[in-house]
Formats: structure tokens, C-alpha cells, sequence
């Protein structure tokens, strides 16, 4: 670790950092006979979310992911019935954890660390996703950008779980696979876990994290 602080909280993101979207990625190059679908998808709903927040405008996760899926088919030129729309898009609440998430999760709680989650997804399919899973168990709150209709990693975000942690920014830590989100919480002076999903990196011009794992369980051992 490059703090000596041990954080009282973690903030965790749950799309790719808890939960992997490899089926999610394998429905869309099926339906679009595209491997590089899911990617172009994603990449729009990020995108587009920024827009959002960047104008003052605000549609949630799931709007903007319609919205997206809609400009995907545009792109690759294969137009979906609202059927197949929802069928794909329904996906995103039955998504799996990694093999490594509860471990590390019952590693953290039992360590005595207070747990919550921050996502840009709206309140009802987190909880969907948390109660699928069976995750909700490991938190002491489910969180969501909703709640400030912006997106991460506008700082509003990681003020919003500050604000409702009663901490101070560095004796709290942000987990996420993504770099824009661990720039994000760097910014507002939250300690940070990244973890190294496949194809994630860090940014290579924001803050280098506080500390850097292949899995949570990584993580957990070097908080422990």
C-alpha cells in the first residue's frame, strides 16, 4: 500500500469489477454475429453518460443503454425487433460474480471493514443484480448515481458515499476495475483498489492506485 491509513470503508463499482460481463459479451456477438458488438455497445453507454452529466441532462443507466443498443445497431447495420432489445438488455440483471468476489467479500467483512457499493446503474437493477447473486448479504448499503443524477466520476458521485459513510475522503477506498473510475475518486482524495480484469488498466496521467490486485482477493490480503 503507498498510504499507511487503513480505509474504515469500501466503496465498490459492480459492473466488471464484481460482476463479469463475459455473457452479457457473448449474447451481443451473437445476436450481431460481431465480436466487437459488446464492446461498441459499452463504449456508447459510457459515452452517452457522459454526455448526460456534461449537459445537465440526466437519464439513467438503462435509458442510455436502450439508447446505445439502438446506435449499435445503426453501426453494424442489423436491426433488432423491441423483443431482442429487451432480451439482450435484461441480461445486465442475472450477470454472474467473478469466482474471486464473495471470498474476498467475506475477507473484508470478517476483517471488520464497512462495505457498500457505488454504481452508474440505476437503484432497480442493482438491486436485482445484488439479490440474484446473493452479494447483498456482504453490504451494508447498495448505492447508486441515481440518487445525484450524474455519473461517475463526476465528483458528486463519490461525495454522495462520503456524505452517507460519514468519512473523510481518505479514510475511505474505491474498488473498481476501470481506470476513469479510479481516476475519479483519486480526484476527491479517496483511496483506491484497482483490480486487473482482463483488458483494464489504469490511466496512465491520473494518480497510480493505492493499491493493485489480479482479484479482490488480492486486494483483501494486502488490506488485511
Amino acid at each position: 500500500m503507498t498510504t499507511s491509513i487503513r480505509p474504515k470503508a469500501i466503496v465498490f463499482d459492480v459492473n466488471e469489477t464484481l460482476l463479469d460481463l463475459s455473457s452479457l459479451q457473448w449474447a451481443f456477438a451473437q445476436q450481431f454475429n460481431e465480436p466487437y458488438a459488446f464492446k461498441h455497445w459499452f463504449s456508447s453507454l459510457l459515452q452517452y453518460s457522459l454526455v448526460d452529466t456534461l449537459t445537465a441532462d440526466y437519464h439513467d443507466f438503462g435509458q442510455i443503454g436502450k439508447a446505445a443498443l439502438t446506435m449499435t445497431s445503426a453501426y453494424f447495420d442489423k436491426p433488432l425487433s423491441p423483443d431482442e432489445q429487451q432480451s439482450l438488455l435484461a441480461l445486465i440483471a442475472d450477470l454472474q460474480p467473478y469466482p474471486d468476489v464473495e471470498p474476498g467479500l467475506a475477507r473484508l467483512k470478517e476483517a471488520g471493514f464497512r462495505l457498500v457499493t457505488l454504481t452508474n446503474s440505476p437503484t432497480r437493477t442493482l438491486t436485482q443484480q445484488m439479490a440474484n447473486t446473493g452479494l447483498d448479504a456482504y453490504f451494508e448499503a447498495l448505492w447508486s448515481v441515481d440518487d445525484v443524477q450524474v455519473f461517475k466520476p463526476h465528483p458528486q458521485t463519490y461525495g454522495l458515499a462520503l456524505s452517507r459513510l460519514q468519512l473523510p475522503p481518505d479514510q475511505a477506498m474505491l474498488v473498481a476495475c476501470h481506470g476513469w473510475d479510479i481516476a475519479g475518486a483519486a480526484r476527491v482524495g479517496m483511496q483506491t483498489g484497482f483490480i486487473a480484469r482482463p483488458g483494464q488498466s489504469p490511466y496512465a496521467l491520473a494518480p497510480a492506485p493505492t493499491i493493485t490486485g489480479n482479484t479482490l482477493l488480492d486486494l483483501a490480503e494486502q488490506l488485511i
